[in-house]
């Protein structure tokens, strides 16, 4: 893994993953999405409770890397393209979960990577854009609507329309809006509960949330069933019903 992004893990087994091109407003290229990748397979392998992915400096990301890009054949665009879309299914397919941190400006892959996680605690200084039509070619168009609704994430993609942190907060792409001053209180916050959770609990929780909504009503439920069998199996439920104080 390149340097690219940064990998650290506490004693909790919390981790985070960093966007580490400050000097480039975090531009993501192709060594960032092949680092992004790269961790996220490393992550899966241990024993993580929660994953947060969070940036160097002001800006969370500033999108593809332009400069990058104009240097690249077609094959080569196509290239780092798949390799982008292969980082932003590495996120969505941890089984822990996600959350991603936003103090800044989270343009196009950033908004990708932003959709991909679990759920996203930003400051008020946060803003979303998604301007790669203006520009010539095509983004976001999947997990976004998916998120927002699809007339919003037209209004942000064919027009370039920034979404601000409360705008964000009010359609459901940030779930958690902090003052910056109270950011890392607030994410201690979710990292101390997360981390004291029963991890088997909470990774078929986030599984069934993310199969069920693909799936009718009444396979919705099957899926939460066959989830509740496991967990009666893994008996973590015991413990955690022991140390319940009511």
């Amino acid at each position: 893994m390149n340097d690219t992004v940064n990998h650290a893990v506490d004693a909790r087994g919390v981790v985070t993953l960093r966007l580490n091109r400050p000097a480039a407003r975090n531009a993501f290229n192709l060594a960032m999405a092949e680092a992004l990748a790269a961790a996220c397979r490393r992550v899966a392998a241990e024993a993580a409770r929660l994953v947060l992915i969070r940036a160097a400096g002001p800006i969370f990301c500033a999108g593809a890397d332009l400069k990058e890009r104009q240097g690249m054949s077609d094959d080569q665009v196509r290239a780092r393209r798949l390799k982008g879309f292969a980082a932003y299914a590495a996120i969505e397919a941890l089984p822990m979960p996600v959350v991603a941190v936003v103090e800044g400006l989270a343009v196009g892959s950033g908004c990708e990577i932003v959709a991909a996680c679990d759920f996203v605690v930003a400051t008020t200084a946060a803003s979303f854009r998604t301007p790669e039509a203006l520009w010539g070619t095509v983004g976001a168009t999947q997990r976004l609507p998916r998120v927002l609704g699809k007339r919003l994430a037209k209004d942000m993609m064919l027009t370039g329309r920034a979404l601000s942190a409360e705008e964000a907060q009010a359609h459901g792409l940030v779930t958690r809006l902090v003052p910056a001053e109270a950011l890392e209180a607030a994410v201690e916050e979710i990292a101390a509960t997360i981390a004291k959770a029963p991890p088997a609990a909470l990774r078929l929780a986030k599984r069934c949330i993310d199969e069920g909504v693909e799936r009718d009503p009444r396979g919705a439920l099957a899926t939460e069933l066959l989830a509740i069998e496991e967990s009666l199996a893994a008996a973590e439920w015991r413990s955690a019903m022991a140390g319940f104080k009511g």
